[in-house]
């Protein structure tokens, strides 16, 4: 006999994505812009209300994406792609740090 899965009603964010000065170690929050593309698709990222530096998106939503994290005064960065892939009920969250490098 199988069990049954009881999956949650929670909507599952496919990336979490945390970006920090590479300098000093601290969030960055301010003016930072985060964009998840997958082919033509384009997101982007919000902050989570209640944590501070947590950026989620691509909601449920499986597919291989380019996180680009942009911020004035900072080197832009591209990630390599971040495959979202889903389980039984939700997407498995992928989770990314990012090091500004000031200019």
């Amino acid at each position: 006999e199988i069990d049954p899965i009881f999956c949650t009603q929670e909507f599952v964010s496919g990336l979490h994505v945390t970006v920090l000065d590479n300098a000093t170690g601290q969030p960055l929050v301010e003016g930072v812009t985060v964009t998840a593309t997958d082919g033509t698709y384009n997101e982007t990222l919000e902050l989570v209300p209640g944590l501070e530096n947590l950026f989620i998106g691509a909601g449920e939503r499986v597919g291989t994406y380019t996180i680009t994290v942009t911020k004035s005064g900072y080197q832009t960065y591209t990630s390599p792609p971040i495959a979202v892939t889903r389980d039984v009920c939700h997407v498995v969250t992928q989770s990314l740090t990012v090091n500004l490098r000031s200019n």
